[in-house]
């Protein structure tokens, strides 16, 4: 089995590597998530988190949220291969179970997994065109 943790390299820490993504990426629209996904700059998946005050207002539903979204990249990383993977917060997100909230992940993650293929292996498609 392999080892389920979210080390810090595992994560978008800083305003270049999310600008970076926000610029490359590609979107997946999910009732609760706006999942931004780019080919990573390492060797590994990478998860950085933007939930805003204004879509998730009370903390306690915020961290709510983040757990949930944490644990459930850790379990699906390693089908991720190396990309880069932002999630933001749409309005009504607080409101949903943790089984929606994990269900509509993991069916994101798939999309992520699959199309994530697609971009590492077709890098010369200029950004925002269509995969052939």
């Amino acid at each position: 089995m392999t080892q389920a943790a979210f080390p810090r390299t595992a994560r978008l820490l800083q305003a270049s590597q999310f600008k970076a993504v926000f610029a490359q990426g590609s979107k997946k629209v999910c009732p609760g998530f706006v999942i931004i996904f780019a080919p990573g700059g390492s060797d590994r998946a990478r998860l950085g988190l933007a939930l805003a005050k204004r879509r998730i207002a009370r903390s306690v539903d915020r961290s709510r949220v983040k757990r949930v979204l944490r644990e459930s990249f850790r379990h699906h990383q390693h089908s991720l291969g190396p990309v880069d993977v932002v999630v933001l917060a749409r309005s009504g997100t607080a409101q949903m179970s943790k089984a929606d909230l994990s269900g509509q992940l993991a069916l994101a993650w798939s999309h992520v997994a699959r199309s994530g293929a697609t971009l590492r292996n077709d890098r010369s498609r200029p950004v925002g065109a269509e995969p052939r």
